[in-house]
C-alpha cells in the first residue's frame, strides 16, 4: 500500500469509529449548549463530539477536533475548574475564583492547560477587550504544544462573567494551514453567542 491509501484508511477508519458517538448540529438557533444558559446561532452545520471534558463542557467541530474544536465552557461556577481533573490529588487544576477579572481569563485557560495537558510551551499572544453575548468580556489569542504530539497549535477565544458564572468559547487547530482555514467560520459563531 502507497502512503496515501494507508493515510486514506486510517482516516476512514477513525471516521467510521467516532461517527456514532457525535451528532450533527444544524445550522440555526442552538440553546443550552454546554448544559448552560449559553447559546448561538451557526449559519453552517457543526459536529458535536460525545466526549465532553467536564460537566459544563461542550466541544464542536468541522472535521474533527485534532484539526479544529470550538469548545464551549457554559456557566463555570466559583470554586469549579474549567475541566475535569484527571489527577485532583497531584496535579489539582485552577478554579474559578469570586474575585476574578475578565483579564484573568486567559491566565486561567493557560494555568489549566499547563497542568492538564502537561504543556510546557503556551502563550497568551493576544487579549483585547470583547463583547461577548452582550456582556463585557475579553477576546484573546494563544499557542501551545502539548507534549503527547508536539504539534504547534493556536488558539482564540472569547469569554466573560455573568451571574458570577464563567462563560469561555475557544478555537483551536494546528498552526500549519488549519487555524487560519476555520478561524472565520469560528469568529462568525462567536458573534452570534448569547448568554
Amino acid at each position: 500500500m502507497t502512503k496515501h491509501m494507508i493515510a486514506f484508511a486510517l482516516t476512514a477508519s477513525l471516521l467510521a469509529g467516532a461517527s456514532f458517538a457525535n451528532s450533527l448540529i444544524s445550522p440555526g438557533p442552538q440553546t443550552k449548549i454546554a448544559r448552560s444558559s449559553l447559546s448561538a446561532s451557526p449559519d453552517m452545520e457543526w459536529n458535536r463530539l460525545s466526549k465532553r471534558g467536564g460537566k459544563n463542557v461542550e466541544i464542536w467541530t468541522l472535521d474533527g477536533d485534532e484539526l479544529n474544536a470550538v469548545t464551549f465552557y457554559g456557566g463555570v461556577e466559583v470554586g469549579k475548574p474549567l475541566l475535569k481533573e484527571a489527577d485532583k490529588k497531584n496535579a489539582p487544576l485552577p478554579r474559578v475564583t469570586s474575585n476574578m477579572l475578565i483579564t484573568d481569563i486567559p491566565a486561567l485557560l493557560e494555568s489549566t492547560y499547563r497542568i492538564q495537558l502537561n504543556t510546557t510551551q503556551m502563550s497568551i499572544d493576544s487579549q483585547e477587550p470583547e463583547k461577548v453575548g452582550g456582556h463585557k468580556g475579553v477576546r484573546f489569542t494563544y499557542s501551545f504544544v502539548r507534549q503527547d504530539d508536539e504539534l504547534q497549535r493556536k488558539g482564540e477565544a472569547v469569554g466573560a462573567f455573568v451571574d458570577g458564572k464563567l462563560y469561555l468559547v475557544t478555537y483551536e487547530a494546528p498552526a500549519i494551514h488549519f487555524f487560519d482555514k476555520d478561524v472565520a467560520k469560528f469568529r462568525q459563531l462567536a458573534g452570534t453567542l448569547k448568554i
